[in-house]
């Protein structure tokens, strides 16, 4: 049917209002009106910090823990001294390393420009930004204190209903030292590259012997000749470091001879005579074993294998986690690879920190020993926890692990009784819930807080730094559970 004249009047009209919508006209763009935007825009009224965050933001929460929850007393006994430019306030350092601990900002110079760029940090130190120095100062000089954060922390879970300790689950992560391996030398190397450094030392200062009498000759025996050469410096600087390594080792080396030693003589029932005797002659025997490394940047850390198969320069974490909310109930970091002398101390922790045993302890096949069932036979009979430990793979050799089902042979020791009991039904049911309760923990402070790395040198240092990171992380459970409000509620109950 064709079109009259009307129709292509309204065919027009409907296309100029679609040309307008777009924004183009038939001679060119359609003025579009903008929000206002005036960068130069003075503030008619102050800005108020409080309205940078929302209600129920983490860092409110860290706020108000750190004001009116955690006891700072040891940070604040540590000031003493009444001379000198006034220090930054406890609160807000402490505010600043709990935030950056709980959300992966670790290192000072990133703390100080967080508290610069990030508005949270921002509000958290109320606009003052201190220096990295002040920060990594006041981070080593109260290590230990931050550390005993972590009893408060899980003090509060408790009081807020989250620590069950009906399950509870043991296990261990390696954590990265802050050393490289590659700064680490085997004993062996280090006698070779000994020889090899006296030597150069030797020629270096017959060298520069050489070159004195020379110019001595030369411009007199006034001249100023104090500075060493470069070369020589570094390579006695370097002989210092790996002599001081040897003796290290040694001195290690003598003291597990002279440990072992003590020990053998206890067994054997010696007098103190007999013992004195066996523990001299056991140090003055003692040798180094060819391949005993140590770091020159950390030597307390040790080369473990990660979770990745390769090896690195590393400390070992251990933690004790409750089934209810993944709190973390024990905390602790060793130098040893083996996870095997964690068990009973990890034990005692948990009863120490929450004040009671737990219903069920579950562990793999790394704690498993016939000392340590032995002693969890014992703290099952005086506390009423059940150990439930893999006893991992059965050798050829070993004894037939004895049936699930049926009376247990009275002859049967403390290994197979536990092997049996993981046989049953309810030993696989309860053993699977190990990997989901303290596995994922892991997870998390891996992710969330970059707590694979460590930043703190020597066992000590590593020991304070997972303590917080640890407290951090039940902090991050806490506040997801009962939030900013539920925190004030929880000090008025």
């Amino acid at each position: 049917m064709p079109a009259d004249e009307n129709d292509e009047g309204l065919f027009e009209v409907a296309a100029e209002e679609y040309v307008e919508a777009a924004g183009v006209g038939p001679r060119g763009p359609v003025d579009k009106t903008f929000r206002a935007f005036d960068p130069g825009q003075d503030l008619l009224l102050p800005p108020s910090l409080d309205e940078w965050l929302p209600a129920g933001h983490l860092a409110r929460f860290i706020a108000d823990l750190v004001d009116g929850h955690l006891d700072l007393s040891r940070i604040r006994a540590a000031y003493t001294e009444g001379r000198g430019a006034p220090p930054y306030d406890p609160r807000l350092m402490v505010r600043i390393l709990l935030y950056g601990y709980t959300t992966g900002v670790r290192s000072s110079r990133k703390l100080e420009a967080a508290c610069v760029d990030v508005v949270a940090f921002r509000w958290l130190a109320a606009g003052t930004a201190p220096d990295y120095r002040s920060i990594a100062r006041f981070r080593k000089r109260h290590l230990s204190a931050l550390g005993h954060l972590f009893v408060q922390a899980l003090s509060l879970c408790q009081a807020a209903g989250m620590v069950r300790l009906g399950r509870v689950a043991l296990d261990g992560t390696k954590l990265r030292a802050n050393a490289s391996r590659r700064k680490a030398m085997s004993y062996a190397r280090m006698s070779e590259k000994e020889k090899i450094l006296a030597a150069e030392v030797s020629d270096l200062l017959a060298e520069a012997e050489a070159t004195d009498a020379a110019e001595d000759a030369q411009f007199g025996k006034n001249r100023r000749g104090d500075e060493l050469p470069e070369e020589l410096r570094r390579r006695e600087t370097r002989l210092v470091k790996i002599r001081e390594a040897k003796q290290a080792l040694e001195e290690e080396a003598r003291q597990r001879a002279r440990a072992a030693a003590e020990a053998k003589a206890v067994e054997k029932g010696e007098d103190e005579v007999d013992t004195a005797q066996r523990v001299a002659a056991a140090v003055e025997k003692a040798t180094v074993r060819a391949k005993a490394q140590r770091n020159f940047t950390d030597p307390e850390s040790k080369i473990m294998k990660t979770s990745d198969g390769a090896f690195h320069q590393c400390f070992n974490a251990q933690v004790v986690v409750d089934d209810e909310h993944q709190v973390i109930l024990a905390a602790d970091v060793n130098d040893c690879a083996c996870d095997v002398g964690n068990l009973m101390p990890m034990t005692a922790q948990t009863l120490e920190n929450t004040g009671h045993a737990p219903t069920q302890m579950l562990a793999d096949a790394g704690y498993s020993s016939e000392d340590n069932l032995d002693l969890a036979a014992r703290v099952s009979a005086e506390f009423g926890t059940e150990f439930f430990i893999a006893p991992g793979r059965h050798k050829h050799d070993a004894p037939v692990p004895v049936a699930p089902r049926g009376p247990i042979p009275k002859n049967a020791t403390n290994k197979q009784r536990m092997a049996r009991k993981l046989r049953t039904n309810r030993g696989q049911s309860v053993y699977a819930r190990r990997k989901v309760i303290v596995e994922p923990v892991f997870g998390q402070m891996s992710t969330l807080q970059n707590a694979k790395q460590l930043l703190l040198r020597g066992l000590e240092g590593a020991q304070g730094e997972w303590l917080l990171l640890a407290a951090c992380h039940n902090l991050r459970k806490l506040h997801g559970k009962i939030g900013t409000d539920g925190l004030r509620n929880l000090a008025t109950s």
